[in-house]
């Protein structure tokens, strides 16, 4: 139980999505909004640019309110044929999909731009998390946004010339003339990185001394990959600081418009490049959404067995180092073995390790291998114990507890308003988990319980990551007991590749299966969507499909992005020790923010 200002937020929740278009509608005139049709399974409303502010703050001051923006960005329509569901306007589309805790309910609201006009208000008055998701549509898109504090590049470097996202941008490095770095463009680029402080309206001095800045990366190894965050410091004390990132950006949201929907899956692996197959889950089930492909219960069960393999090896990792930023330098040692013994058992069902590419549209890539039950319980019967080990001897150190509790507090109110989700979001007492909130896959045929804490500090954070691995392995004893019969992919055209057994039967099936191999699956054209509670958070793949083998636009949204975005707001007034301790307790990586 959970108290958000003068909410009462009590689990399970109950969704009523189409609430809200009726409050629109009685508020608004009747013409506000033009309402489409799609397979996100939220409402989504069309509204005027001139409109947009003044809907945005309606829904953010309800009764119910949509306290959280989960997520903002863009796509350019220009290229689009199956235009029956868009504005005549639409050269551009900016979307803000909005989330309520207390309706578990989201609402998707867009607006359409003439690409004359390239232009919308900030938003950054009403969720402040707002912030980096405009400055990632200016970076990607060109679309201006009037009133922004900052609008500069955030993914790409400042002195990049384009908008990658554009549809009229070059997709493949084989379309740009070849590389080179001579020294002047080194340089130049060296300059461009400088940190001016005026930019950011950072003074460089106070009335009775000067500030000093630091650079803590883009190579620091408590940065915890290339992230590089500048601190105006009062000696040891953080006046304020700048996260910059963007030194780990791949493109996976272009490369996503270049392959077809089945070939796209490794990408999907290093997202989270410690989530494995649970970056898989998101995508496969937002493209079976797509195609209308119901997965039998044995892949469902496969699915969340792996995905909670994959949660606990993740946050082994996660517990490991976060104890060596404190100081202490032997756990890590024992949870890479730990790790190791989860790999094990990993690479016996699905023939690899930290990236597997394991899952498919509509099942996996083949059934468990016999024996698979006798490695699960030998792991489960193990792990328990060590992770009693982990907390009498590194959480219930006295250094540990005297360097994490009451570091980096958050609470729930200023959470939402960041976008936390995951862990972070947890630890601040708030019970919200979408395997229990919003289950997919199955998870409402599991027990099991939402570990949470109270004080929402660097310590709580650790603890809520230890409890869920103990909630995993619950889970996992589960899938193991209670393993359905039937086959381990969906009887489905669109289901890539289909059983290789019929394909020798049926010429029907081997000709599918040329095809989907070869050119890719058709997806009808549509938008759909999926949030899974993923390793770091909650992480989701918003898909748009224009009728072909390939995606028209792929959003994807990752937890990490967001939990980086609130640093400073949460650090000011601390000192540089409490930085380090607070970044380990986030628990996130890098390729997870930039994509």
């Amino acid at each position: 139980m959970t108290t958000i200002g003068s909410a009462l937020y009590i689990p399970p929740y109950k969704i009523d999505d189409q609430d809200v278009v009726v409050e629109l509608n009685d508020y608004f005139s009747p013409d506000t909004f033009t309402v489409q049709t799609t397979r996100t399974g939220m409402p989504v409303l069309w509204v005027a640019r001139t409109k947009l502010i003044e809907v945005l703050t309606f829904l953010r001051n309800l009764p119910k309110p949509y306290i959280m923006l989960y997520d903002l960005h863009g796509v350019d329509e220009r290229l689009r044929t199956k235009r029956q569901a868009l504005p005549s306007n639409a050269d551009f589309t900016v979307f803000y999909h909005l989330m309520s805790l207390e309706r578990n309910s989201d609402v998707m609201i867009k607006v359409a731009l003439l690409e004359s006009e390239l232009s919308i208000p900030t938003v950054t008055g009403i969720w402040p998390n707002a912030n980096w998701y405009e400055r990632e549509v200016w970076d990607m898109f060109g679309i201006d946004v009037h009133g922004h504090p900052h609008l500069t590049r955030i993914i790409m470097p400042p002195t990049w010339d384009g908008h990658p996202l554009r549809k009229d941008f070059p997709a493949r490095a084989t379309e740009f003339d070849p590389f080179s770095f001579n020294l002047a463009k080194q340089q130049a680029e060296e300059e461009a990185a400088r940190f001016c402080p005026e930019d950011w309206g950072m003074k460089r001095s106070s009335a009775n001394e000067d500030y000093m800045f630091l650079n803590l990366g883009p190579n620091h190894p408590s940065a915890h990959g290339a992230f590089r965050i500048v601190l105006q410091l009062d000696g040891e004390e953080i006046i304020d600081c700048v996260p910059d990132i963007g030194y780990h950006h791949r493109g996976a949201e272009k490369m996503a418009e270049r392959q077809s929907w089945h070939s796209f899956i490794p990408y999907t692996d290093r997202i989270d490049y410690l989530g494995g197959v649970m970056n898989n889950l998101p995508y496969v089930l937002s493209v079976e959404k797509l195609a209308g492909i119901i997965v039998p219960d044995r892949v469902n069960t496969i699915r969340i067995m792996m995905a909670e393999f994959f949660r606990i090896t993740s946050h082994l990792l996660f517990l490991g180092t976060y104890i060596q930023d404190v100081g202490a330098m032997t756990t890590v040692f024992f949870t890479f073995t730990d790790r190791q013994r989860a790999y094990k058992v990993i690479e016996a069902i699905t023939g690899f390790r930290l990236h597997p590419s394991w899952y498919r549209i509509g099942g996996v890539a083949h059934d468990l291998p016999n024996g698979w039950n006798c490695l699960v319980k030998e792991f489960i019967d193990w792990m328990p114990k060590r992770l009693d080990e982990y907390q009498k001897a590194a959480l219930g150190n006295s250094i540990l507890k005297g360097r994490t509790i009451g570091v980096a507090k958050n609470n729930t109110k200023e959470a939402l308003a960041w976008g936390v989700t995951g862990a972070g979001l947890r630890s601040t007492g708030c019970n919200f988990d979408l395997r229990k909130a919003r289950p997919y896959s199955g998870y409402e045929n599991f027990e099991f319980e939402v570990p949470l804490t109270a004080n929402g500090d660097s310590y709580d954070r650790c603890i809520v990551h230890i409890e869920e691995m103990r909630q995993s392995l619950k889970i996992i004893e589960q899938c193991m007991r209670n393993m359905p019969a039937g086959q381990y992919k969906a009887d489905h055209p669109l289901t890539t590749p289909p059983l290789k057994e019929r394909t020798l039967q049926h010429i029907e099936t081997l000709i599918t299966h040329f095809l989907q191999v070869s050119w890719g699956p058709v997806m009808p054209a549509n938008e759909s969507f999926q949030m899974i509670e993923a390793t770091k958070g909650i992480n989701s793949y918003y898909l748009i499909s224009d009728g072909g083998t390939m995606s028209y636009r792929t959003r994807i949204r990752t937890p990490s992005f967001a939990h980086l975005q609130q640093i400073p707001s949460v650090i000011k007034g601390g000192m540089i020790a409490d930085l380090i301790v607070y970044l380990g307790s986030i628990n996130f990586v890098m390729a997870d923010v930039d994509r």
